[in-house]
């Protein structure tokens, strides 16, 4: 094995040893030793946030970063990322779970993919029509495009006046690279099966008709973003595409326009639903995936057979730009 693969084992052993050390001291401090190496039965921790005094529980959920599944569960190296897989294993848990009475969703998203989109919202509804749990959303500094679409089956949305919403629309992007092909003299043989099977090929112009075939699809998703908007927000389908362009609001602006409920921050939105909900002083709990050591030592094991770029992610990422997709995304 290489002296850099030594080296950067060397740095996980490390990460690994303080990250135990914290999880420690914070297991002594909360007297919680069952999880403290393997992580709970389901891979989901607690964090408390605000202890009650009553038998009441709401669950707060994170939606941190672009929605994609990219795959399984995260390595230590980007547990921050967003894990599509992981979020919905939380968000049914809570779903699920008798003693949670309430579920938050914080989200902070510019969106992300169409299927992962409606998988949520298709989740929140499950959630609230079987489980007959309320949802409320509280948005960060953005909750975008698919950011909304998520949001907008909760009972309650609140935003701060200058969180960055709305973006309600699709967008399906490729590059074209083939003037720049051309100019360092590179050819490309494409043998196909059909006429439009390489349809958003970045070596050629895209031709009228599948110009058309593509923004028939774009057209098709934005209808289902439309829907879901008239449905969550009890608006008529011609007052969501009016507002609907693809521009984005202000929290402030968004509340003008009936996308949000209130202004305010996560612990507004904690207060707004105990008063809602009859919450008698409820604990309050932050849902998150458990690292535990089994996955670090799968991580460790992993890196002896794999390189460099797909130990990092980056093999994939580089797969993932080169499809492309249509995406409920806010984008610069």
């Amino acid at each position: 094995m290489s002296t850099k693969r030594w080296l950067a084992l060397g740095i996980a052993a490390l990460l690994l040893a303080v990250s135990i050390g914290f999880q420690f001291v914070s297991t002594i401090a909360s007297g919680n030793f069952e999880n403290m190496f393997g992580g709970s039965d389901d891979g989901i921790e607690e964090e408390v946030m605000q202890e009650g005094q009553g038998q009441d529980k709401i669950a707060v959920i994170d939606i941190e970063g672009v929605i994609q599944d990219t795959g399984g569960a995260p390595s230590f190296m980007n547990q921050s990322m967003y894990n599509h897989r992981q979020f919905m294993k939380m968000l049914e848990s809570a779903g699920e779970n008798p003693n949670i009475n309430g579920i938050i969703l914080r989200v902070n998203t510019p969106g992300g993919g169409v299927v992962e989109s409606a998988e949520i919202h298709d989740k929140v509804q499950e959630i609230q029509e079987e489980n007959s749990k309320p949802v409320y959303v509280s948005m960060g500094n953005t909750a975008a495009s698919g950011g909304y679409y998520v949001a907008a089956p909760a009972d309650k949305i609140v935003a701060h006046p200058a969180t960055v919403t709305g973006s309600i629309g699709v967008i399906m992007e490729s590059i074209n690279y083939s003037e720049l092909a051309e100019e360092l003299g590179l050819e490309f043989n494409t043998i196909k099966s059909g006429p439009f099977k390489d349809i958003m090929s970045g070596n050629r112009d895209m031709t009228e008709e599948e110009e058309e075939i593509l923004q028939s699809m774009v057209d098709d998703f934005y209808g289902d973003f439309v829907n879901v908007i008239a449905n969550g927000r009890g608006m008529s389908e011609e007052e969501v595409r009016e507002i609907g362009d693809g521009r984005v609001y202000s929290g402030k602006q968004a509340e003008e326009l009936d996308l949000v409920d209130n202004l305010g921050s996560l612990e507004d939105t904690i207060s707004l639903m105990e008063e809602d909900q009859g919450l008698n002083n409820p604990q309050v709990v932050r849902y998150h995936g458990a690292f535990t050591f089994n996955q670090f030592l799968g991580t460790s094991a992993r890196s002896l057979f794999v390189n460099d770029a797909e130990l990092l992610g980056i093999k994939e990422l580089l797969m993932e730009s080169e499809t492309p997709r249509a995406m409920y995304l806010y984008t610069e």
